[in-house]
Parts: structure tokens; C-alpha cells; sequence
């Protein structure tokens, strides 16, 4: 039985870090990790200070709340205001700010918001509440949408008819590529979601080897797991490779798992969707399948058109997400945006890189 403190061996950290230094010697290189709990894990350890200066780590679109648009967060608020409705949520997203406030605001004005650990808390909700119309706000990567199908597979066995689901759902390769094409910033190499993998696999990211030639390590998320797929990243950049290579191969293989991606997929299918600070990205969400359309929320409600800026004035949510910018650039930063009183989704949820730099020292005050 392997147990934590294999990954966080000092020796061998320090072993890592001296081969990555020499790797990298006086080269400029860019790795940006596509994944929040990585955020939190390089932060949480210390790990960016200990890289040669001209090795910087880049956090990317790896928080599902983060990247969940305003428009999205104000249909949930919206809902909640209906007749009868219940909507339930994770609490992650209770407070993350829409145009008029949040879900947690909107609960405190009467509405029956409920946060619920799992999906199948919401269906039971529904079975046990059948005077109620109960809307669970799907909000995840490739991680947690399994579940989601096959909550709503089993409402449709069960013949559940006050159970919706409004599908906010991510894809993360889509992403990746959209990051790519944009050009705004250079990634020299990804650090890859491990959760997202263990579903997916590796073999969903071999477009960004082969059609722009950059490496892809997939991590896990202790110390020596982030440690080794650096020096795995670094090594490929230093000998002029491309590979999509598995660090974490005690839980990714590269098919994936193929029953959770049948489920997925049996369930939904892909569609263009919207992220916050990057836009519509084709391909890159989910859609509830006509086979399932009764538990579609966004055709059993008359939906309003919300238009909105992405962002509050002065916050950068956005750039950061893109890799563009970090919470230090942006002057709301632990002035006005603070974990008690967020602006921006970036420093509601613990995945967040603004909140990632507010708990664990990167803050300057001026």
C-alpha cells in the first residue's frame, strides 16, 4: 500500500529540483497548470519558490466556478425566484457574484436555495418534495459530469417529473486549445488535470503535442507528483519534444475510463458554451441529449436573454483565468476582493487562483 509520505520525501525533492535547475539552465520556460487543486497544491507547498526565476508556472482555466459566466450565475438566480422551485447547488457556487448579487443573497431573501454534496442529494430532494420543481445548477469538468448522467439516467428510470437539471457543464481539451489560438500568452508545456484525466485519459490532449507542438505532462497533486511532471515537462522541452505523457499512472490511464465516458456520453453530448474571461468555445460544453430533454431546464423554463460585461469594473478575472494577468496585477485585489467580500469568482472558491494567493502569502498591500 502506497501512502502519502512517498510523495512528500525530501531527498527526492530536492534531487528534483536540482535536475530541473540544470534543465532549465538560463532558458525562459512557461508551464501553465490547467487544474485548481494543482493551483492550490503548488502554492500550498511552496513549490513556485523553488524553480530558477526564468521558470514560471502560469495557473489556467482549472476552477469549474470560476470559468462558470455571470450570465449563467444570474439564469441560477432567476430560477430560484420561480414559483415552487427549489434550486439546489454546490457550495461553492452559492457566492459567486452575479449582476445583482449572488445565490447566497438570494437564499437570505426567501428564495429555497439548498446546497446539496452530491447530485443524488437533489434527486432525492425532488422524490421527497414532490409539490416542488427541483433544479439542480450542474456546474463541473469532465470530473463530476458522470455522476450528473447517471443521476439523470436514474430519474428517468424512476419516472421523476419535478427533477431539472440547467447544464453548465465544461470541457477542458477544448479549452486548452482555445488558450492555444489565442496567442495571448506563451505556454511552453501543460500540466494537465489529473481528476479530469482519470475520466478522460490522455489521449483527448494529443492534439497539443502533434498540431502545436507542446508537451503535456498529466500530474497528480502531491508534492513530488507536481515535482516529477515539471522535470517530465522541462525534460521534453529541453530535448525539443512534444508528448502527452502520464505522471499520475497510478489513476490515468490513456483510454480514460471508458464506463464513465460511456455514461457521460449516453447522457449528453458536447456543445459550444461560454467561459468566463474567454467567450464562447466550440465544443467545449454539455448538452442535455433529446433523449433526456424532460430534465432539461433550459427548455422546461422560459429563460431570460442575460447580457452582461463579464467582469465588475477593475477586476480581471478574466486575463487571469487566460494566463494573461495574476491576482497581483489587478488593483481590487486584496483591497476590495477579498475571500469575505469576493468580486470576482477567482476568490470564491478554494480552486481559485485569486484565492490561492490571498491564503497562502502572495499578497501585496500598498
Amino acid at each position: 500500500m502506497r501512502y502519502v509520505d512517498e510523495f512528500q520525501d525530501t531527498n527526492l525533492a530536492q534531487g528534483l529540483i536540482k535536475v530541473i535547475e540544470e534543465l532549465v539552465e538560463n532558458r525562459q520556460i512557461c508551464l501553465m497548470e490547467v487544474c485548481g487543486t494543482h493551483t492550490v497544491a503548488i502554492f500550498k507547498h511552496g513549490l513556485r519558490g523553488l524553480f530558477p526565476k526564468s521558470l514560471k508556472l502560469l495557473s489556467g482555466p482549472g476552477c469549474p466556478v470560476c470559468v462558470t459566466p455571470t450570465q449563467d450565475v444570474d439564469t441560477a438566480i432567476w430560477l430560484s425566484r420561480q414559483k415552487d422551485v427549489m434550486l439546489t447547488t454546490f457550495g461553492d457556487m452559492m457566492r459567486v457574484p452575479g449582476t445583482t448579487g449572488s445565490l447566497e443573497k438570494q437564499r437570505a431573501k426567501g428564495a429555497d436555495i439548498r446546497v446539496v454534496y452530491s447530485v443524488l442529494d437533489a434527486l432525492e430532494l425532488a422524490k421527497t418534495n414532490p409539490a416542488k420543481k427541483v433544479v439542480f445548477l450542474g456546474v463541473g469538468f469532465e470530473t463530476t459530469s458522470p455522476s450528473i448522467a447517471s443521476c439523470l439516467y436514474t430519474a428517468n428510470k424512476e419516472g421523476i417529473s419535478n427533477f431539472w437539471v440547467y447544464a453548465c457543464h465544461k470541457l477542458i481539451p477544448p479549452a486548452m486549445r482555445a488558450l492555444l489560438e489565442s496567442g495571448e500568452t506563451t505556454i511552453d508545456g501543460f500540466i494537465c488535470p489529473g481528476h479530469v484525466s482519470t475520466i478522460i485519459g490522455s489521449l483527448p490532449y494529443e492534439f497539443i503535442a502533434q498540431e502545436f507542438g507542446v508537451p503535456c505532462v498529466i500530474s497528480g497533486f502531491e508534492p513530488l507528483d507536481v515535482l516529477q511532471s515539471i522535470y517530465m515537462l522541462v525534460e521534453q522541452i529541453k530535448e525539443a519534444k512534444a508528448e502527452v505523457e502520464i505522471q499520475y499512472s497510478r489513476c490515468v490511464r490513456p483510454e480514460g475510463n471508458k464506463k464513465a465516458l460511456f455514461k457521460l456520453y449516453e447522457v449528453f453530448e458536447p456543445a459550444d458554451s461560454n467561459w468566463r474571461g474567454i467567450g464562447l468555445i466550440p465544443g467545449s460544453g454539455l448538452k442535455i441529449r433529446p433523449e433526456y430533454s424532460r430534465f432539461d431546464a433550459s427548455l422546461h423554463f422560459e429563460l431570460p436573454s442575460h447580457q452582461v460585461s463579464e467582469e465588475k469594473s477593475g477586476c480581471i478575472c478574466g486575463k487571469i483565468l487566460r494566463g494573461v494577468a495574476t491576482p497581483i496585477n489587478c488593483p481590487l485585489f486584496a483591497k476590495v476582493c477579498t475571500p469575505e467580500e469576493p468580486v470576482g469568482a477567482c476568490m470564491v472558491s478554494s480552486e481559485g487562483t485569486c484565492a490561492a494567493y490571498y491564503k497562502y502569502g502572495e499578497v501585496v498591500l500598498s
